[in-house]
């Protein structure tokens, strides 16, 4: 029989509450829309890395449902990266085999950004290397409530699962998350798929967000790998204790 503890060691799909990026600029006397550029570069480093160490989804928190309550100048300079970003990386996601999805509500984006949206999903959408899946004005609380209320009764959890991951575009195909990342110190999941943390490995780090590398991102999937994750079960001789969960 499979032993609990060989089992889960692949962190298929993982997770990043990209944090620190304002902090970052103000230390080094920069504007805050500095610290969001060299945070760009970070996601091209990262989605680089990721595939070699058993990444297939790559999930990226980029913006917030409540980061509208930011400077309307700061909000401005993030929707003009966020398309800047998508246009100059879809050629590279192309020849990278990257498929690219945006989840989080659109009808609050502005044209120009939806449209560099669809431009990329539809020009990436072949990608089997990599699914990187950026959030953008994204809520998991929302997620929830919007799936919960067109839930049916009876529903079963892993229904209601399937219900809340087919929010977002293809979702209901993304696999379960192993893995979440933060960076920059802070440790909470700041609405950030809620739902999908139910089991998931945390993984914090004080690195900021600009000056986090591939081998930050390969000592979270090694200590991932170290992990025993039993979902509510017990090893086959092993010794009950309060950490079995």
């Amino acid at each position: 029989m499979l032993q609990i503890a060989e089992m889960d060691k692949d962190a298929g799909h993982v997770a990043i509450i990209m944090d620190g990026n304002g902090r970052w600029a103000n230390r080094r006397g920069l504007r805050r829309s500095a610290g969001h550029r060299a945070g760009a570069d970070t996601v091209r480093r990262v989605v680089e890395a990721a595939p070699d160490l058993g990444i297939r989804t790559l999930t990226l928190y980029a913006f917030s449902s409540d980061n509208w309550q930011r400077p309307a100048g700061e909000v401005s300079a993030l929707m003009r990266l966020f398309v800047r970003y998508l246009r100059a990386e879809t050629a590279r996601c192309v020849a990278n085999g990257v498929s690219v999805t945006v989840i989080g509500r659109r009808d609050r984006l502005a044209d120009t950004v939806r449209a560099a949206i669809e431009s990329c999903e539809a020009a990436t959408s072949g990608g089997r290397r990599l699914h990187l899946r950026l959030a953008i004005d994204y809520s998991a609380r929302a997620a929830i409530l919007e799936a919960a209320g067109a839930s049916r009764s009876g529903e079963t959890p892993d229904e209601l699962d399937r219900r809340v991951r087919g929010r977002a575009p293809g979702g209901a195909d993304v696999p379960p998350l192993d893995l979440l990342i933060r960076t920059g110190g802070e440790q909470r999941l700041s609405d950030f798929m809620l739902w999908e943390c139910a089991y998931a490995e945390l993984w914090f780090t004080p690195v900021m967000w600009p000056d986090f590398e591939a081998r930050h991102l390969a000592a979270a999937v090694a200590a991932f790998g170290g992990r025993v994750r039993r979902f509510g079960r017990v090893d086959v001789g092993a010794r009950v204790s309060g950490g079995d969960r």
